[in-house]
């Protein structure tokens, strides 16, 4: 093991900050910075739980989780600021709530403790949401859905929420309001007792609606399983105030359904869009990509399906899916007709049909106002919405107000009959650089503000949808202006493109909007794969489009201190400095990739990879310094052939993906790719014993398809594989004072 010799940390020949060490030489310095640097740390918590790490930590807000603010970045000036309104603000007619003050929380109450998550895995994909289970399989945890501070009696008509909740405690003064209303009483995650008056007989059927009662549903329950940040009674509060939605129609939770939620006290989610059109793809095609995206962390999916059979494929989809499914419901609405022909009986129809199909969210126009047309004349490139572009014409046609806009209280009281969540669609979003953060988008943005105060007053959940051509400089302030407009409502959004001239590969220039906006505030974020622009995404569109913007929301959960987000990262850090490969590759998004192009070189897991080679392996040389922390962390070294620590392995046989990958990649013959996914026991040891071994098509397979081999023959082979002149040799450990005999131990 290599020391540094008594070099760290000596001040020998220096002779003070900034003064000469004699004959005019430059002063000494002890590799120290000559000042403490303030880096501007802004409160926020550290996002990863790993001891004594170099790291500041997130230059974030301090959290505000029960507040506006939840996780948030701090503000540019003449930023928005945030809404000081929210869901309470916008009751049903007839309800008051009465701050009776602050309380002291019982913190042994599980209603107000974080959860562990019982089905998650370290390796799973979609970054500690563990598993997807059934709501059969999911058990409440909390007595009767209330916290044991919990006073009250209701009667709840969702079917998966128990049909009457009654506190063990009594109801207090229950003749105090006469015959015409009753009243709840709870107290808040943030320390704050409230009372809550709603009329008699009321029976609570959505989310939000039994959050503003105090009840903690099973759906609810499950969400804080997944989100180990926040307690139950946080994830009933931030949707009581309408900063975060369970998108989960009661007839969804009788199939696969695992519930989740969208809000920015949450980590950002990612969807992913399909469906068939008129030219492309169909119901079997559209259920494998289905799973393609659950694989690849899809947090939900829309079916924006406009061709071949709608109702076949919508009902497939949500007989498969784990994740909450949306749709644009004005779709399967004009199939076999005209726009103009658009009519009430039709929407009201429509609706009915897709929500008793358990469709858990639904895209509706409905801000498109009449009077925004005229904003739009100038636009390089129009209206892109199809929702959009589609009322856009029929006011024209009709000379009137947008129907979705009209209708929007009948609208709100079929969305509540079944607990589907509006996602309040952005049909003026721009689509180009040169329209964003225009009037025509603004304008509509106001009135997504107002539609959402209306959905509130009717008990409905809502998210409202965002721009997808922003240029980043503009990012900012199109996530602040919605969190104010819309008081905190979830922001969904499409990309945004910071580019318009890369088609082929917009999942690149979109992600990286994606990333900003959601760090500035957006909850969800909806993929963009390579197709778009360009035709219906394919199954592999599907993956390179989830895996991209899955990385936008990591960062981004990670820059705003979210706990617990960097965990993982850190684990994988640990396995990537003790050079241990199957580790590295487990703790990967996606490891069949990881593990394909590794072995695309190199298919032996030893103290270096084929982009350095030995001696310029900067992460082995660390590793042997005695002093430095790197490689050496408890449980991650690589056992090697017999159990020898740090010894070279063979890597495993591919597998049918990691041959597909590298089929794709073409970089390798399809004689090559056959061999590495068909490894055989023999030794290769030396070449004689390969020559006498080996039959004439495996004469010069390298070592990797050995159970061991030394590191000098792994370096040896890899320059036979790579050719002489790829590696240069260089020889490092004398310029590091490190002894050429020293080995790692």
């Amino acid at each position: 093991m290599t020391t540094f010799a008594g070099s760290m940390g000596g001040t020998s020949g220096r002779t003070g900050n900034g003064a000469s060490n004699g004959a005019g030489h430059a002063p000494a310095h002890d590799a120290r910075p000559t000042i403490k640097h303030a880096v501007p740390l802004a409160g926020a918590a550290n996002p990863g739980n790993t001891a004594s790490v170099t790291t500041p930590g997130s230059f974030a807000l301090k959290a505000d989780i029960g507040g506006p603010l939840m996780f948030a970045s701090p503000d540019t000036p003449g930023m928005p600021k945030a809404s000081t309104k929210t869901a309470w603000d916008f009751l049903p007619a007839g309800w008051s709530v009465v701050n009776l003050g602050e309380v002291t929380i019982d913190t042994s109450d599980a209603a107000f403790t974080n959860q562990s998550n019982p089905h998650d895995t370290a390796l799973n994909t979609s970054f500690g949401g563990g598993k997807f289970i059934s709501p059969r399989e999911f058990k409440a945890y909390i007595a009767g859905c209330v916290s044991r501070d919990w006073r009250g009696e209701v009667k709840s008509s969702h079917p998966h929420v128990p049909a009457k909740l009654v506190s063990a405690g009594g109801v207090g003064c229950a003749n105090c309001l006469g015959e015409t209303h009753d009243f709840v009483e709870f107290n808040l995650a943030t320390g704050r007792r409230v009372r809550v008056i709603y009329p008699k007989n009321f029976q609570p059927r959505t989310q939000l609606e039994h959050a503003r009662l105090g009840i903690i549903t099973p759906q609810m329950q499950r969400v804080a399983q997944r989100e180990p940040h926040l307690s139950p009674a946080q994830v009933r509060d931030e949707i009581g105030a309408g900063r975060m939605v369970i998108p989960a129609n009661i007839n969804h939770l009788s199939h696969s359904l695992d519930s989740m939620c969208i809000g920015r006290a949450s980590k950002t989610k990612v969807n992913a869009n399909m469906g068939a059109s008129p030219i492309s793809s169909g119901t079997h095609e559209e259920v494998e990509k289905l799973k393609w995206a659950e694989k690849h962390g899809a947090d939900t999916v829309m079916d924006l399906s406009t061709g071949g059979n709608l109702d076949e494929c919508r009902a497939a989809i949500l007989q498969n899916s784990c994740v909450p499914i949306g749709t644009v419901p004005i779709y399967s609405m004009i199939i076999g007709k005209k726009i103009e022909q658009l009519d009430w009986p039709t929407i009201e129809a429509s609706l009915h049909h897709q929500a008793k199909q358990g469709v858990d969210y639904f895209t509706i126009h409905a801000g498109v106002r009449k009077a925004h047309l005229k904003y739009v004349k100038n636009r390089l490139i129009g209206i892109v919405s199809r929702g959009g572009s589609l009322l856009a014409k029929w006011m024209l046609v009709h000379n009137d107000e947008n129907i979705m806009y009209t209708r929007w209280d009948d609208i709100c009281h079929i969305l509540r009959e079944y607990d589907v969540t509006f996602s309040i669609g952005d049909g003026l979003r721009p689509g180009g650089m040169a329209d964003a953060t225009d009037d025509a988008q603004l304008s509509e943005l106001e009135t997504l503000g107002e539609l959402t105060e209306r959905a509130w007053r009717f008990g409905v959940q809502v998210m409202i949808e965002g721009p997808g051509h922003v240029p980043f400089d503009q990012i900012e302030y199109n996530a602040k202006i919605q969190r104010k407009l819309c008081h905190g409502a979830p922001f969904y959004v499409l990309g945004p493109l910071v580019t318009d001239m890369f088609p082929g590969y917009d999942h690149i220039t979109s992600c990286i909007g994606a990333t900003s906006m959601a760090y500035h505030g957006a909850a969800m974020l909806c993929y963009v794969t390579p197709k778009e622009h360009l035709g219906l995404p394919k199954k592999d569109d599907v993956k390179q489009g989830c895996i991209a913007y899955k990385i936008a929301a990591h960062a981004a959960d990670v820059a705003l201190g979210i706990p617990g987000t960097r965990d993982r990262d850190d684990e994988l850090t640990k396995a990537r400095a003790a050079l241990n490969w199957e580790k590295h590759f487990e703790l990967s998004f996606d490891p069949d990739t990881a593990r394909a192009y590794h072995d695309e070189d190199l298919d032996v897991d030893t103290d270096f990879c084929a982009m350095c080679g030995h001696d310029w392996c900067s992460v082995r040389i660390s590793k042997e310094i005695q002093e430095f922390a790197s490689g050496k962390a408890d449980g991650f070294e690589r056992v090697g052939t017999n159990g020898k620590l740090g010894a070279p392995v063979k890597s495993a046989a591919l597998t049918p993906e990691q041959q597909a990958i590298l089929e794709k990649r073409g970089v390798l013959s399809p004689d090559e790719i056959h061999k590495l996914a068909a490894k055989t026991k023999q030794a290769v040891a030396t070449a004689s014993e390969r020559a006498t071994q080996a039959t004439a098509d495996t004469k010069d397979k390298l070592s990797c398809h050995s159970d061991y081999v030394d590191a000098d023959t792994a370096q040896r082979l890899q320059e036979e594989k790579l050719g002489k002149g790829v590696l240069v040799q260089l020889d490092v450990r004398p310029a590091l004072g490190i002894a050429k005999e020293d080995r790692v131990v």
